[in-house]
């Protein structure tokens, strides 16, 4: 797929070629669900260009456990890269994206609503270039973790 970069530097080139608004989000992305999709659209919307930058799995096993990601990064890489608002597809083996924005240098950095503005990594990069960052309200009741819970408590009940 076009649209996934393993090599940052080319992704920047990339953008800067466009010469376009850049909107930037992260996250683990494990398992897709609605919530996912309906943020993704609406951080899209708030640019020309929507960037993604996944965990690794190593950086998935750091911050959730050793019994995650369910889905190893190329899988979530692909899944992602085939959504509608997504323009392009990188990822990052740090615990916080902190250096692939600082590379990146987005004009809004997006997050979803559990992070507040001043918390969200990267936000002071952000500001300083005068861009924006947002923390967008998410679908209630989606979770990862969630959907991993059901899915246990009806298998594990047979």
């Amino acid at each position: 797929m076009q649209n996934i970069f393993y090599d940052v530097d080319k992704l920047v080139d990339e953008l800067r070629r466009l010469n376009k608004k850049v909107v930037f989000t992260n996250g683990c992305f494990d398992i897709l669900h609605v919530g996912h999709v309906s943020y993704l659209f609406k951080a899209k919307e708030l640019g020309d260009v929507l960037v993604v930058a996944l965990n690794s799995d190593e950086s998935v096993k750091r911050l959730k456990g050793d019994k995650r990601p369910i889905n190893p990064l190329r899988d979530r890489m692909i899944m992602m890269a085939s959504l509608k608002p997504v323009d392009y597809v990188t990822y990052f083996d740090e615990d916080t994206p902190y250096e692939i924005i600082k590379k990146i240098q987005p004009d809004v950095l997006v997050k979803g609503g559990d992070w507040k503005e001043d918390d969200i990594v990267g936000a002071d990069i952000v500001k300083q270039k005068g861009g924006k960052v947002f923390s967008l309200n998410y679908e209630e009741g989606f979770a990862t973790t969630n959907i991993i819970d059901k899915i246990l408590s009806v298998y594990c009940e047979k």
